[in-house]
């Protein structure tokens, strides 16, 4: 059975150091099989709400949209992507310069067909999140 840290948290301490946890545990006869991280490969991957999206100038099918990422920065992100659900105000996943994706994909500035894109709007594939590459994952309203 798998079991979170975050709802074995709320009925117990959990202390920082795991591997002393787990011998606890299997001290009990609560075996621990593995531990498993969920997220590491998502650093550097936050949301971002797409305000423009246009049509890219060399290109019949990608687009040049900028995302505000919430870096505080001011000045929204300008990313090529070439989804076909891509538009204005929704809210995607999106790797940011220096993220490496799961494939140990590194995200850098770039320029696709003289445009400069800096970042990658995700699907849920590319964030090794499930299956869909059917254009990028929109994320709920809230997220």
């Amino acid at each position: 059975m798998k079991v979170s840290l975050k709802w074995l948290s709320e009925y117990t301490a959990v202390p920082e150091d795991l591997k002393a946890f787990c011998d606890r545990l299997d001290l009990t006869g609560t075996g621990v099989e593995g531990v498993e991280k969920t997220g590491a490969a998502l650093d550097g991957v936050v949301v971002g709400h797409v305000e423009t999206c246009e049509a890219h100038p060399d290109s019949d099918h990608m687009h040049v949209v900028t995302v505000d990422v919430g870096t505080g920065e001011g000045e929204p992100l300008q990313i090529v992507c070439g989804a076909p659900n891509i538009r204005a105000n929704i809210k995607v996943p999106v790797a940011t310069v220096g993220a490496v994706l799961p494939g140990d994909f590194k995200i850098k500035k770039s320029k696709l067909r003289g445009v400069a894109s800096a970042g990658m709007c995700c699907s849920r594939r590319e964030l090794g999140l499930g299956a869909d590459h059917e254009g990028i994952w929109i994320l709920p309203e809230d997220a």
